[in-house]
Parts: C-alpha cells; structure tokens; sequence
C-alpha cells in the first residue's frame, strides 16, 4: 500500500510540473484530480490503519484497514470536492457545510449497518 501511496503521488507531481492546464484540457484535470484523490485515499490509510494501530489494544490489527480505507476515501472525496467546487468558483460555506454533512451521514450509515450485522 505503502508503494502504490508513493506511485500516486509520483503521477500527482508529473501532472502538476509536466501538463500545461491551457493545453491538456478535460483530459489533464481529470489526471489531476484523480492523481490527487488515489494519493490521498492511500496517504490518509497508512495514517489512520497506524493511528488505529497504535491507540488500539486489540490483536488483530487488520481489522483497522477496512474502516481506515473508507474513512480515507470520504475525507479524499471532500477534499477533491471542495478543489473542484473552488476551482469552479461554487465553493461556499453551506456547500461544504452540506458536503460535510452528507459524508457524516454516509460514514454513520456504514458504522451502523455493520452494527446490525453483529
């Protein structure tokens, strides 16, 4: 994971110095953007997998990884929204307040589906 983390951050950092936006078009801000998120999701994985780690007594440590990835990926979603939504000049307070709000009731519904499971 730790790899593939570096990979995306590598491609983040060609399309960012290499790609002229003027040039490249949908094509390049679409490199850019999901660059940025797969470097993210992995960046803030290995973090929370290892804080979980770290704070948590529990044996099994893989068990972190699976809400580690999902809470990356929402974290990774607001924050690639709010770069799009600023870079289209349609970020406000209530938009993110809004975007916020709606991962708070996704990740609440995932926490609570897997409560009913057990």
């Amino acid at each position: 994971m730790t790899s593939v983390t570096l990979f995306c951050w590598l491609a983040w950092l060609v399309v960012l110095f290499y790609m002229n936006p003027d040039e490249a078009g949908l094509a390049g801000f679409a490199m850019f953007y999901v660059s940025l998120f797969l470097a993210l999701i992995g960046s803030f994985s290995l973090l929370g997998f290892f804080l979980r780690v770290w704070f948590s007594r529990e044996t099994l440590i893989f068990r972190h990884l699976g809400v580690a990835t999902r809470q990356s990926m929402w974290f990774s979603a607001l924050l690639v929204t709010a770069l799009l939504l600023q870079g289209g000049g349609m970020l406000k307070w209530w938009s993110a307040l809004l975007l916020v709000l709606f991962l708070v009731l996704l990740e609440f519904f995932f926490i609570s589906r897997k409560v009913v499971r057990k």
